[in-house]
């Protein structure tokens, strides 16, 4: 693998594509291990984040829970109005070191700069 831990395909990364990556970065640990740490640490999280808890990891972000409060809709094939009940959902903010490494490894890949010509910015006459 000359050192590429990467596994599938490029479009996404499942569950079962980390756990590979991560079995491939830790030889010594078995991948039924490596699968036992991943889905452990995902239970612990989802645990937390049931609880109300916010979960930080420096230098990737943090999780927490928003509450979306009850409001009106309309059923877009009748135009009827439907009440949709208040919820709970995950919300993710990513941290600022790793938004900082993937506009490196953009800037990379594209090569340059990365910025861009602002409007009109071009041979004056």
């Amino acid at each position: 693998m000359d050192g590429d831990t990467r596994v599938g395909d490029l479009s996404g990364m499942t569950k079962s594509d980390l756990i590979e990556r991560v079995a491939v970065k830790v030889p010594h640990i078995s991948k039924k291990d490596t699968e036992t740490v991943v889905n452990t640490i995902f239970d612990c999280m989802t645990e937390s984040l049931r609880k109300g808890d916010r979960i930080e990891i420096r230098g990737f972000g943090s999780f927490q829970v928003k509450v979306r409060e009850a409001r009106e809709g309309r059923n877009p094939k009748t135009g009827e109005e439907v009440k949709i009940p208040a919820k709970r959902t995950p919300f993710f903010k990513v941290g600022k070191e790793l938004k900082e490494r993937i506009e490196a490894k953009r800037k990379q890949e594209v090569g340059g700069s990365g910025a861009r010509p602002s409007a009109g910015a071009g041979p004056r006459s």
